[in-house]
């Protein structure tokens, strides 16, 4: 259940998030500037809009959230016993999204 990975996700973070080379690239290009802060933010704060029970890199989920500035920002993350995966984060396209960034066109 959506729910459940939530859960797990958000008490992973808690513990420590581990940022993926790929995750890193994504949030640093100039076009989106995504800080370690804001994808926490996300997860807090966010709800689940897709769930991956058999994802290969184990069970994950991509996030919706919306940082300071009312950007909608997705994270893909992955809960571990010790940690949070943080898999990609990134700034939605409009032309692939629903308005509300929660549905894929």
């Amino acid at each position: 259940m959506a729910e459940d990975i939530l859960i797990l996700a958000r008490d992973a973070a808690a513990k420590r998030m581990v940022f993926t080379p790929h995750a890193l690239s994504q949030m640093s290009r100039p076009e989106r500037m995504i800080t370690t802060d804001e994808v926490l933010q996300v997860i807090n704060g966010g709800k689940v809009i897709e769930d991956y029970p058999e994802d290969a890199r184990g069970h994950s989920c991509l996030i919706l959230g919306y940082d300071e500035e009312h950007r909608g920002v997705h994270v893909v993350c992955a809960p571990k016993p010790d940690f949070l995966a943080i898999i990609t984060a990134y700034l939605p396209d409009p032309e692939q999204w629903s308005p509300d960034f929660s549905r894929r066109l």
